[in-house]
């Protein structure tokens, strides 16, 4: 289980830093379009739609990443004072439960995605792209998502140091 973690660690970063840039492109292209659309008065038809698809993949690329290294909102008031040996079962109780959500959007997010790559159904936009390339990466990045979820059980249920996140 220590190779696969590490492995998936290694993932993780990657799907990270791509999502940076994803992040980092979505950026440059509503800027260009500002400046087109009120210096030229020439607006784009692909920025803001190409530049929402960035912003789709980033959030949904960081998942993982951001669960490994606890980055997501917590609310540790009262967490902070209970034992270690609580600590670890609070986090092991909040990553199943994070699991069964996983399995829901999975199924769920799974469904409607085949149902608009069967239908053929797109955004609607000018550049009318297929919806399922927005909906795509909901299932399969929530299933990463659960990975990473059984990983950090198992860290927590090993005696890995519980991750912070940099929150004290």
């Amino acid at each position: 289980m220590e190779f696969f973690a590490k492995s998936f660690q290694r993932i993780t970063l990657l799907l990270a830093w791509l999502a940076a840039w994803l992040f980092v492109a979505s950026g440059v292209m509503l800027s260009y379009e500002v400046v087109a659309r009120y210096f030229f008065l020439a607006p784009t038809k692909w920025a803001a739609e190409l530049s929402q698809l960035c912003l789709i993949y980033g959030t949904l690329l960081s998942l993982c990443w951001l669960l490994q290294n606890r980055r997501h909102i917590q609310i540790n008031a009262i967490t902070s004072f209970l034992s270690d040996r609580t600590q670890r079962l609070v986090g092991i109780l909040t990553m199943a439960i994070l699991v069964w959500f996983c399995f829901f959007v999975v199924v769920y997010g799974w469904a409607i995605f085949y149902d608009s790559f069967e239908r053929g159904r797109t955004t609607g936009s000018l550049l009318d792209l297929p919806s399922w390339i927005a909906e795509l990466p909901v299932p399969v990045m929530f299933a990463f998502l659960a990975i990473q979820a059984i990983t950090e059980i198992w860290k927590l249920a090993s005696g890995k140091p519980i991750p912070t996140g940099g929150h004290e």
